[in-house]
């Protein structure tokens, strides 16, 4: 297995954000390119992460799984400059790392034998069903989820009557309220309420992407997601189900 990527900005960014969720992941390359499907170690988040064959230079490979310390990966990542290119070479129970750019420098990863089930990200979210749909500024988002940081350490995703809330309270409050002017909406009255912590760490996402899709139902699992062509990045937070404010 070979692989090259000209620009390795985006995966080390996505390696830099999915190291704050999980530690260890398995990486799977093949024909199409790259991806990642992992749970956190609370059971409460999964993400998936696609980075597609246009990213890539030079891709000779047959289906590999690679078994990957992320905080090992993200600083080995964080060597690469603007002009840098990145190649990854699997040779036995190695990773060999090449950051190209005015010298040649090498790096070397143990891969790891991950334990746990191996996760189907999409085969997962299919089971799942969905009754509100938001596509928004990510810039708006991200602003939000900031402001209910502010107050509490969970806030509600809220469809009411054709407007997304997103809103926390404890001894204070915030609300943020989007129109179909603001927002693509396409859903169903129906609530539910999620940490802020995974949040903070999804919406780290919303940097790499212009718009966000929120998907929800009432007290049911949140899917965020984030795409462009050259990335697919998304995450799947379950619910805090609580009694009413």
């Amino acid at each position: 297995m070979l692989v090259k990527l000209e620009n390795p900005a985006i995966l080390s960014k996505v390696i830099e954000i999915l190291s704050e969720l999980v530690s260890e992941v398995r990486i799977k390359i093949s024909e199409y390119g790259m991806s990642i499907t992992a749970m956190d170690p609370a059971n409460v988040a999964m993400v998936g992460f696609r980075l597609p064959r246009i990213n890539f230079s030079q891709l000779e490979t047959g289906e590999e799984t690679l078994g990957i310390n992320l905080d090992d990966m993200k600083r080995i990542l964080k060597r690469c400059g603007i002009g840098s290119s990145l190649i990854l070479e699997k040779k036995e129970n190695l990773l060999e790392i090449q950051i190209q750019d005015r010298i040649q420098r090498k790096f070397t990863l143990n891969l790891l034998e991950i334990e746990g089930e191996d996760i189907d990200f999409n085969a997962k979210t299919e089971k799942m069903e969905f009754t509100a749909k938001v596509e928004m500024s990510s810039v708006d988002l991200i602003a939000s989820i900031e402001d209910c940081a502010v107050i509490a350490d969970a806030c509600t995703f809220k469809i009411d009557y054709e407007k997304f809330i997103i809103e926390a309270k404890s001894m204070n409050s915030t609300q943020s309220e989007f129109s179909g002017d603001e927002a693509k909406i396409d859903a169903e009255n129906c609530r539910a309420k999620y940490s802020l912590e995974y949040l903070q760490k999804f919406i780290k996402g919303a940097k790499l992407v212009d718009k966000t899709i929120l998907e929800f139902a009432e007290d049911h699992p949140l899917k965020m997601q984030f795409k462009t062509d050259y990335l697919e990045l998304s995450f799947v937070l379950a619910p805090r189900v609580e009694t009413e404010d």
